[in-house]
């Protein structure tokens, strides 16, 4: 049987940039979609008298005045599933990776047909497409409530060692991640992903305003690093319309929510809130909305606190399943009492702080342990990291104290020597590279040996070369003791000795000093 589909028909009364205001639609609704032609299309966002206003999506050159406007009084919904992973979509979830259409969800390929592809080589960025049965989630869905949730007791590992060790991450937590720009924000962001390999958590990666260029050097490094396959990236860049910039986040959420429906752990990254913010401030100000504070809406909280809520830990009779969201923000000049800063900060449930100075010294990543929380704590840690890193927070504040102090004098007795080479291999223990995340059994191997104060006596050449050899050594040489510091995240007496026994051969069978 043929099936009849009701549509109201309007007309565009008025265009300005992302912005048009159309007449003829009486029953509408906020959040709804409305079509225009084929490659442009419109979500409500208010209403005047007599008539709807909508941001624009898609090739918004296309349309005029007087064209007709189509709504099917539905609210806004998108494809959603595992045939997105490893695809790049843009904020209506169509392809912009010149593979297609992402087969069995009934979406279609983004107007324009542009591509991600690798600069010179012409070669595409994602595998090919999975098949899926089609299903649709609404953009803006309403969070989890109460009942659905339980408190966060897992640990997210997100490879970085300064992060797992003193500011632990539960899955289903909201970390902000704020500093100013250039300051490795995203790279905490990114390694967190590729330490997601065979890990089964679904990462999505949400570009909001960030240059063409950055957004193709990301894509590059999740498919070389082989995370492309359980990554979904969302890109509204730079040159998007800012209806695009606005509605990415809430696609990416939904396209995270089918997952977390079906008991999965989701990870996203926000990359950055501070341009969403800028993106519904010209929108609304084109919408001749009152600005208040720094010209921004006044709802511009609720719009990131109704994101920010969709974040959580499913109980069991719900299917498990939990969302992690790490949105990013940016500063200036370091001053995190900014409206958005500040607002986000309120929100989440703790905040990462990537300090410039310490960016500047070669410090990497420049994570300030001084203003950076967790409000989940070391409730999530396993018990071998929850006992090593104890202290570990405080020990190297009054290194940083110690070390301003003594700074300008001519000597200091030995006990306050010792303190500063502890202080020291301290530092060069929180250094890490980019890209390279740290598994757990390499965190609680290096944790234990700064514990047992090997790192201290080592010169600072050998501390480095302590960090990037001895996983490869004791995998190759004492794979048991590796597997059982994986398996029971717990240092019994015999794991200790089998570390420590693992210790004075690889010194041994390197000729070093410790």
């Amino acid at each position: 049987m043929q099936t009849i589909q009701i549509q109201e028909v309007g007309r565009i009364k008025e265009i300005k940039k992302s912005i048009a205001k159309i007449t003829g639609l009486s029953r509408c609704m906020i959040g709804q979609l409305i079509h225009f032609t084929d490659n442009t299309r419109g979500i409500v966002v208010g209403f005047a008298s007599g008539e709807v206003v909508t941001f624009l999506l898609g090739k918004i050159e296309e349309i005029k005045v007087g064209d007709p406007a189509y709504s099917n009084m539905e609210p806004f919904t998108i494809p959603a599933g595992e045939a997105f992973l490893g695809r790049l979509v843009n904020a209506s979830a169509e392809p912009i990776d010149g593979k297609g259409p992402i087969q069995g969800t009934g979406c279609r390929v983004s107007p324009g047909g542009d591509s991600l592809r690798s600069q010179g080589t012409g070669k595409e960025l994602n595998p090919e497409p999975r098949t899926l049965n089609p299903v649709r989630y609404p953009v803006f869905r309403k969070a989890p409530g109460v009942l659905q949730r339980i408190p966060l007791s897992r640990t997210f590992e997100t490879g970085v060692l300064t992060i797992d060790a003193t500011i632990p991450i539960g899955k289903g937590q909201r970390e902000l991640i704020i500093g100013d720009r250039m300051t490795g924000k995203t790279s905490i962001c990114t390694d967190a992903i590729l330490n997601q390999k065979n890990k089964d958590v679904i990462c999505v990666y949400c570009c909001i305003g960030r240059t063409y260029s950055s957004l193709l050097k990301i894509v590059e490094l999740l498919k070389e690093k082989g995370a492309l396959d359980y990554t979904i990236v969302v890109a509204a860049h730079a040159a998007s319309p800012g209806g695009e910039q606005y509605l990415a986040p809430y696609t990416a959420c939904a396209l995270g929510e089918y997952f977390m429906d079906n008991g999965k752990d989701v990870f996203i990254v926000f990359d950055d809130l501070t341009k969403h913010a800028w993106a519904y401030r010209q929108l609304s100000l084109l919408l001749e909305r009152p600005p208040g504070r720094d010209a921004y809406p006044g709802d511009i909280f609720y719009l990131h606190s109704q994101l920010m809520e969709r974040a959580g830990q499913y109980s069991p009779e719900f299917g498990g399943g939990s969302m992690t969201f790490f949105p990013i923000v940016d500063t200036l000049q370091g001053d995190v009492t900014g409206y958005i800063p500040s607002n986000l900060i309120s929100m989440t449930d703790g905040q990462i702080y990537m300090n410039t100075s310490l960016f500047n010294s070669g410090f990497k990543p420049a994570i300030d342990l001084g203003l950076s929380v967790s409000r989940v704590g070391n409730k999530v840690q396993c018990p071998a990291v929850k006992e090593l890193s104890g202290m570990l927070r405080l020990e190297y504040v009054r290194y940083n104290e110690l070390l301003k102090i003594t700074r300008f004098k001519a000597s200091v007795s030995e006990s306050v020597n010792q303190r500063l080479r502890e202080g020291e291999a301290l530092t060069q223990f929180f250094t890490q590279m980019n890209n390279e995340p740290s598994p757990l059994e390499l965190q609680i191997i290096l944790l234990y040996a700064l514990r047992r104060k090997i790192l201290a006596v080592l010169a600072r050449g050998e501390i480095d070369y302590f960090k990037k050899n001895i996983y490869g050594f004791m995998r190759e040489k004492f794979p048991n003791v590796v597997r059982e510091v994986g398996d029971k995240k717990e240092l019994t007496p015999e794991l200790r000795r089998g570390l420590d026994d693992a210790f004075l051969a690889f010194f041994k069978d390197k000729g070093m000093s410790g």
